[in-house]
């Protein structure tokens, strides 16, 4: 198997003979990527790697090895580096890799890798650095790891040089710094190239030359240490490039004809945008990284120079090659060996090299540019991974998330940019000693207890997660992840909503007094008559007179949706708190848009109290005497639902008492109280109003879904049921379950309590007030935006939550709002109404709000086109096959200028603009979801106009009855006088 792979490899790595590429061809990379579909390119891409892809996993032998003076191994520049200044902790013991092959043996077979990436260290074989001081302990160690790996079919992929100097060659002759090191790097390889070749197929000469010569001996970050002097950087990678050309040379012709492996030098590269949209910002992108990457890419991969930039920028403080040796440098490369990562690599540990730009990652991007500007060469990923505080155990979200991110952009340049990538190798395999850092983080798969004798090995969650994917080579598609065809029951309530509608309290039309000449025969413009002014009309006023009612009804009516949703404002109605003191002209706007609304066939649904958090909406009375915590609130909203009802109950079939009192932090005194004024405004409408209005009365609670961040563990599967318990069923549990709070939640608070830290006390209900809430709904509403994940690992103090002891998260390969960086998370809505359906089975179910920000100036939105196809779909998949009884969905929101960010209208100086997601989503509602192709048409019996005055037909029949006859009078008597008038003429 691993035979036929490495063939499958080589027709990769020697299968079309390369024209060099144009220096400079990769600062196209950017406008290239600017142009891509968003955001359909950011999506997760389901898919798996081509057959025969490496995966590995990598360590270095300072990091891991430990035995720093056993077996007579000589000091590297590391052990004399960590023993000076004001270093607090060496890699002495590391994690015992020496000691324990057999442990790392095991943690590899258990990854399932097909490759393993370790370094030799220089010492250990030669510890002084020349042949003559030969260590057979050393070397033999190294002969039983490769054995040991053959074994169990892990490849090695053997790294010469990974920043570990013998101390004496830095002592005597300066290191990285003296051209004699060319020559004893050569002849040190050449050792192990006769020593080890036979079993190894992949070889890296050094690793990352740019720390070495940057960070070693320039800023002095890690060893040698050397700092102060500004152009040794430059002469040492002007080494370090000669050093590793001669040592590929020495392999192409001495050992590759029988050994048939590969030689390359594992490069670094942060990754950096422009600050601003500018030429002379790309060009500066460019620059940033032709002097990291480009500064040995370059003469390897193109034609033996340093780039451009730093020739011109540098000039004489930048030695230059001869012919002859860009000769000998040029091509000295069989595979492109990228190491990419956190700022562990020390790309950039000072600003001097970003040129003003701004850094960040972006895997692809950066194989995309490797690919334009070095004409596509077989790229193997030596190092990648991300990294943990030191002081966690085995549970590492960030470190698995990120490598989840990174692996799935490499499959996007594989298959969208056609990069030719050939294996990935996660960093790293162990928990070790994290160079400048120390152990003051980890970055390793599996766990280390630095404390145990035996330096004991666990895996982490990344290494679960790892060894799953390598096992099905990728991301293959999931059935639950496929879109879905077909449609909703015919009586499926389509709305938008908006928090609250433009009010007019004094109609706008015939209110302008004066007069105007129509120039009918010229350009058709009115001009107004100075001095002229009509009397004032003296007319009943009527709904249709308000242009605000038909303005927003008639952009409502543009949506093709049925229903409506917006909230009154308690506090406008009835500013004092007393109904027998309300606003009856802001309750006949009110009611005059309900009703114009049913004119439009578009079924209103109106919110009495929307929470607004930090801006109180409740009455200034109430506010004043402690507003919520209150009975007198409590009382005094049951009776403002109880006026509400009777002014506005004929047109209104659809309320809901509260809006998402459950979106912010409010005390459980609050909530309770909460949950009682809603209890007593449902028995308000369902004793004195249901059977004459017919209407249904809910709550909405605001229920984002929570997922774990490790589904395969019970303890993040606990977190994420108690944040809802706390979130959702805090209020849901009494009203649509058992009438108490959630047994989890008085648990938890208990065991809180009871610590004597904390004072969280939870109501208990009263009979009385148990009868009151329990079972006072007639459907389920919620509102759901997006999704996040919990852990019980802490790794960021800030996005923990101490009371729950969770840490909240998101999947970094989620695609995110520009504004608020909400996550675009569609299947948290399906999870979300199926906990609902199996929490309270049978319950109708609406989501009475579902939306994503996005920049107001994007009129072509396709952030929300995708948002609302995706999570609508998702919403179907719940109906059809998971059998929720879903009953509406309700897009949020209408426009901009009362939602900002949020409106399928925009709003740019008192114009209303149709953005693209309104039309998508009235071709959602007009196919009623998603239909097959071939499918025939749905067939829903055809709805009825509305009549406002049908209800009272309907209800007392006496009244039809004598209207009846009233109209058949009039009828006769009219044609009567009619005929009498022409039999008279």
């Amino acid at each position: 198997m691993a035979l036929r792979g490495a063939l499958l490899l080589s027709v990769v790595l020697y299968a079309a003979p390369r024209c060099p590429a144009a220096p400079g061809a990769g600062q196209r990379t950017w406008e290239h990527f600017s142009r891509l579909p968003f955001p359909g390119d950011k999506a997760f891409l389901y898919d798996t790697f081509p057959e025969g892809f490496m995966w590995a996993v990598g360590s270095a032998a300072y990091q891991v090895e430990g035995a720093f003076d056993k077996d007579g191994k000589g000091p590297s520049i590391w052990d004399t580096f960590t023993r000076g200044g004001n270093r607090i902790a060496m890699g002495d013991v590391g994690s015992d890799s020496y000691h324990n092959v057999h442990g790392d043996i095991r943690a590899l077979r258990q990854l399932g890798v097909s490759h393993y990436r370790f370094s030799l260290s220089w010492a250990r074989i030669f510890p002084n650095g020349t042949r003559g001081s030969y260590n057979e302990l050393g070397a033999g160690y190294y002969r039983r790891l490769i054995r040991l790996l053959k074994e169990v079919g892990v490849e090695p992929v053997v790294t010469l040089y990974h920043w570990d100097l013998p101390e004496h060659l830095q002592r005597v002759v300066g290191g990285w710094s003296s051209p004699l090191l060319v020559e004893l790097f050569a002849d040190y390889a050449d050792f192990c190239f006769r020593t080890f070749g036979h079993s190894v197929q992949y070889w890296i000469t050094i690793d990352n030359p740019f720390v070495v010569a940057w960070h070693g001996y320039g800023t002095g970050m890690v060893a040698p240490g050397v700092r102060n002097e500004p152009d040794l950087p430059y002469v040492v990678g002007h080494n370090l490039l000669k050093a590793h050309a001669a040592v590929w040379h020495l392999y192409d012709k001495q050992y590759r004809p029988l050994q048939g492996g590969k030689v390359s030098i594992a490069l670094g590269s942060h990754w950096i945008k422009p600050s601003k949209t500018r030429r002379e910002n790309l060009r500066a992108c460019q620059c940033s990284l032709d002097f990291v990457l480009g500064w040995f890419a370059r003469p390897l991969f193109q034609d033996g120079e340093y780039p451009l930039c730093m020739r011109s920028r540098l000039s004489n403080r930048l030695p230059t090659f001869d012919a002859t040796e860009r000769a000998f440098i040029n091509g000295t490369a069989d595979f492109f060996a990228l190491s990419h990562g956190p700022s562990l690599s020390f790309q950039l540990g000072d600003e001097s090299l970003r040129f003003g730009q701004t850094e960040e990652l972006d895997l692809r991007m950066l194989l995309y540019w490797i690919k334009a500007e070095y004409d596509n060469p077989p790229i193997f990923i030596v190092e990648s991974g991300w990294f943990v505080s030191g002081n966690s155990r085995t549970e590492d979200p960030k470190h698995m998330y990120y490598l989840k991110w990174f692996i799935v952009e490499m499959l996007k340049s594989i298959k969208y940019d056609k990069v030719r990538v050939i294996g990935y190798t996660a960093w790293s395999l162990l928990d070790g000693f994290e160079w400048y850092r120390e152990y003051g983080i980890r970055r390793g798969l599996f766990y280390v207890d630095f404390a145990t004798p035996d330096m004991k090995r666990e895996p982490k969650t990344s290494a679960i997660f790892y060894g799953k994917l390598i096992e099905k080579n990728g991301f293959p598609p999931l059935p639950e992840n496929k879109h879905a065809n077909g449609v909703f029951p015919c009586d499926f309530a389509w709305g938008v909503a908006a928090n609250s509608i433009e009010v007019e309290t004094t109609p706008s039309q015939f209110a302008d007094p004066n007069v105007y000449i129509w120039n009918v025969a010229g350009n058709g413009e009115l001009k107004r008559l100075e001095g002229a002014l009509a009397s004032p009309p003296h007319r009943v006023r009527h709904c249709a007179d308000y242009a605000t009612i038909r303005h927003q009804v008639e952009q409502i009516r543009k949506m093709h949706v049925s229903h409506f949703h917006f909230s009154l404002n308690w506090s406008s109605i009835v500013p004092t708190g007393n109904v027998s003191e309300a606003n009856t002209t802001l309750l006949d706007y009110y009611r005059c848009f309900a009703s114009e609304l049913l004119k439009a066939n578009i079924a209103p649904v109106v919110t009495l109290w929307h929470y607004t958090g930090k801006r109180s909406s409740l009455p200034a009375a109430l506010e004043v005497k402690r507003g919520w915590e209150s009975n007198e609130t409590v009382r005094a909203f049951a009776e403002y639902a109880r006026l509400c009802y009777r002014q506005l109950g004929a047109h209104v079939k659809f309320w809901i008492t509260l809006n998402e009192p459950n979106a912010k932090e409010l005390s459980y005194d609050i909530g309770h109280n909460l949950l009682r004024a809603h209890g007593l405004a449902w028995h308000v409408y369902d004793r004195e109003f249901r059977e004459v209005q017919g209407g249904k009365v809910s709550l909405t609670l605001y229920m984002d879904w929570v997922e774990p961040a490790y589904s395969f563990t019970l303890r993040d599967m606990a977190s994420a049921s108690r944040v809802l318990d706390f979130r959702v069923g805090w209020f849901a549990e009494p009203v649509f379950g058992s009438g108490d709070y959630p047994s989890g939640m008085r648990w938890w608070l208990r065991q809180r309590n009871s610590m004597d830290l904390f004072n969280y006390h939870l109501p208990v209900f009263s009979r009385e007030d148990e009868q009151l809430v329990r079972g006072s709904y007639d459907f389920f509403a919620l509102s759901h935006f997006t999704t996040s994940m919990v852990s019980e690992a802490v790794e960021d103090k800030y996005i923990y939550e101490a009371m729950l002891e969770v840490h909240y998260m998101f999947d970094i390969t989620w695609v995110t709002s520009s504004y608020r960086r909400s996550p675009v998370v569609p299947w948290g809505l399906r999870k979300a109404l199926t906990w609902v359906s199996s929490r309270y089975p049978g319950v109708p179910i609406y989501v009475m709000a579902n939306g994503v920000d996005e920049d107001p100036a994007r009129f072509q939105d396709s952030l929300r086109v995708y948002y609302l196809h995706n999570y609508i779909n998702e919403a179907l998949k719940a109906y059809l096959l998971d059998g929720v009884n879903l009953r509406g969905y309700f897009a949020y929101a209408l426009s901009d200028q009362r939602d900002p960010s949020f409106g399928m209208y925009g709003h740019v100086h008192d114009e209303f603009i149709v953005k693209s997601s309104l039309m998508h989503y009235r071709n959602i509602i007009e196919h009623n979801g998603f239909p097959e192709l071939s499918a025939p048409p749905q067939i829903c019996p055809r709805q009825s106009e509305p009549c406002l005055g049908c209800e009272v037909l309907a209800r007392r029949s006496v009244v039809g009855f004598l209207s009846l006859v009233g109209s058949a009078l009039l009828i006769t008597v009219g044609l009567i006088v009619y005929f009498a008038a022409k039999r008279h003429e």
